[in-house]
């Protein structure tokens, strides 16, 4: 287990930093005078040379693929709640380096996302594992990120 949020832990600060950087980026880019073709195409080539948007959709990217393993490997339903987390470390990154108002509000928030990811983490902790006594327990999934070694 202590792989498995170590590795979701760096994809999350990834998710974090790049949503970080997504948003300066888009920040940057002019505000199209009309929604016509030639002003759209105009934007998209802005947000591909702009380097805060390049790193941002780099960073997501990564997220999205270190995502992929651990679904592949664990299940959704502990994977895909713990992903939440990631909304504390984006409310994180907002205050402490975009400088954004973050409200008690929001911070509240954030501490039930906590709470209800926790609550998830503890509920992998409580699952039969092989060779468990109760009746019907199910074979116990593999935890780590990494692929099976075996051919």
């Amino acid at each position: 287990m202590q792989k498995l949020l170590i590795f979701l832990l760096v994809a999350l600060v990834l998710e974090a930093m790049g949503v970080v950087y997504l948003s300066k980026g888009l920040k940057q880019l002019d505000d199209p005078v009309a929604y016509t073709p030639r002003a759209i195409g105009r934007l998209i080539l802005q947000g591909a040379t702009n380097g805060n948007v390049l790193l941002g959709v780099f960073m997501e990217t990564t997220f999205f693929v270190m995502l992929m393993v651990l679904l592949r490997k664990n299940d959704v339903s502990l994977i895909w709640p713990l992903t939440s987390l990631g909304f504390v470390l984006t409310a994180l990154a907002a205050k402490f380096i975009r400088h954004e108002d973050v409200s008690a509000l929001r911070w509240g928030g954030v501490v039930l996302i906590v709470l209800g990811a926790a609550l998830v983490g503890w509920s992998e902790q409580l699952k039969p594992t092989v060779g468990a006594s109760s009746p019907g327990a199910g074979e116990a999934r593999k935890l780590d990120p990494e692929p099976d070694s075996r051919p």
